[in-house]
């Protein structure tokens, strides 16, 4: 009753449009008192400030700062023309160039955010000009860009792995093939669309020398994930340190391909800063609400109540992939985070879950979130340069969330899916 009680207090607050970090912080703060624990409220600033001072989550701020930096520097569009040359032919065209542009984007950058606002920017003007229905070209913008937290590197994986002390490069690596499979799947359902609806492509194929060319302009962004990859593989340096390097490698670029100058700076550094207090005011806010959570011993009523009514593992998992989603359509994905991982984590350690793959599927699930109305961040942020609606977006994005979704069970039930790469050059843990 208590977990409820919590649960119905906070969803008010954000059904009236209290700010979610507002909201999360009065929650707290009234069952605390309304719990006869007042005395607790003096532990506030503690909480909040050990909630923000963790080393991993010094990856956040850098990994924002590096998608600010590879937006203005030049980096996107070098990395479109280089996937228009390698797959503007196949069914789909310019969208399946878009694909493979996330795909190549999100090594770098990590954010769902900073591949529709920089790179899809870029992506639906082409797509637009070259014919494509200004609706359509924003819904393959959005479903694309929930790829780039998946494929490491991932803001949401570092955050896990900040509350969670799962090893966050573990959590890099289990985000590959998953990331792949989405891919392919996105590329296999417009394949099928682009056939229905007769999306524009490229007469011919590409020549090699026109590829060779493209390569060329792209190849030091590509090699942007190889040295983040390689580094965190080899223990030359940890993700943390990886966000920092990332950060140097974009601005270096920047500078070389003259997309970039000192005055840029200045902006790209309050944009950033901006961005990551955001982040970092609901996850210090959070820290104090996982405390009450933790406090009230929710977790293991939870768990005396599921044991009690003979949940097995795959219950769990069926009931913790329902309450995402449902929780999915009115939360920011961090933010769902932030409030369900006290609260889950225990259960999943209870049922023997796999906390890396849990990890992966718990992304895999917050980005549909992100595509989910009416509080999908990624169709907020496509909208906001292709004002082309939100529900003309949620009525062409289902195709694609059906992909998505299904996926995710797949890795959910079959986890040995997304642990084969952590395992295999990692070992098991």
């Amino acid at each position: 009753m208590l977990t409820l009680s919590i649960f119905a207090v906070l969803i008010a607050l954000l059904l009236i449009n209290v700010p979610v970090v507002v909201a999360i912080g009065v929650t707290s703060v009234i069952f605390f008192v309304g719990l006869g624990d007042a005395r607790m409220l003096a532990m506030l600033p503690h909480r909040m400030y050990y909630g923000t001072t963790g080393f991993t989550l010094l990856a956040i701020p850098f990994f924002i700062l590096a998608g600010n930096l590879m937006n203005v520097g030049g980096i996107t569009d070098r990395i479109f023309r280089f996937a228009s040359a390698m797959v503007g032919h196949i069914s789909g065209g310019l969208g399946q160039v878009n694909i493979v542009a996330s795909v190549i984007f999100s090594g770098m950058s990590g954010s769902a955010v900073a591949d529709a606002a920089g790179l899809g920017q870029i992506e639906h003007k082409a797509m637009v000009d070259a014919g494509y229905d200004p609706a359509d070209s924003a819904t393959l913008v959005a479903v694309s860009s929930v790829i780039g937290p998946v494929i490491p590197p991932s803001i949401p994986f570092v955050l896990y792995g900040a509350i969670t002390s799962v090893s966050v490069a573990r959590l890099f690596m289990a985000g590959f093939i998953p990331g792949i499979i989405m891919s392919l799947g996105m590329m296999m359902a417009l394949a099928v669309l682009a056939k229905r609806h007769d999306y524009p492509c490229s007469a011919h194929r590409a020549s090699i020398s026109l590829r060779w060319i493209a390569f060329k302009e792209a190849f030091w962004p590509l090699l942007a994930p190889v040295i983040i990859i390689g580094g965190i593989m080899t223990g030359f340096f940890t993700p943390t340190e990886a966000s920092v390097v990332v950060c140097v490698y974009a601005l270096l670029l920047g500078f070389y391909y003259g997309d970039l100058t000192f005055k840029d700076l200045p902006d790209i550094m309050y944009k950033s800063i901006t961005q990551a207090v955001s982040l970092l005011f609901i996850i210090a806010a959070a820290n104090f609400f996982g405390w009450l959570i933790i406090h009230q011993k929710i977790p293991d009523s939870i768990i005396a109540t599921l044991i009690d009514f003979g949940a097995t593992q795959s219950a769990v998992l069926w009931i913790i992939i329902g309450i995402v989603l449902i929780m999915g359509c009115f939360l920011e994905g961090n933010a769902i985070f932030l409030i369900t991982l006290p609260i889950f984590m225990p259960i999943a350690k209870m049922f023997q879950i796999d906390l890396v793959n849990f990890g992966v599927v718990m992304t895999l699930l917050i980005m549909i979130g992100n595509l989910t109305p009416p509080v999908g961040m990624c169709l907020f942020a496509v909208d906001s340069f292709a004002k082309v609606g939100i529900p003309a977006l949620a009525r062409k994005i289902w195709p694609y969330l059906i992909i998505i979704l299904i996926i995710t069970l797949i890795i959910a039930f079959v986890p040995s899916i997304a642990l084969f790469l952590p395992n295999l050059l990692m070992g098991e843990m």
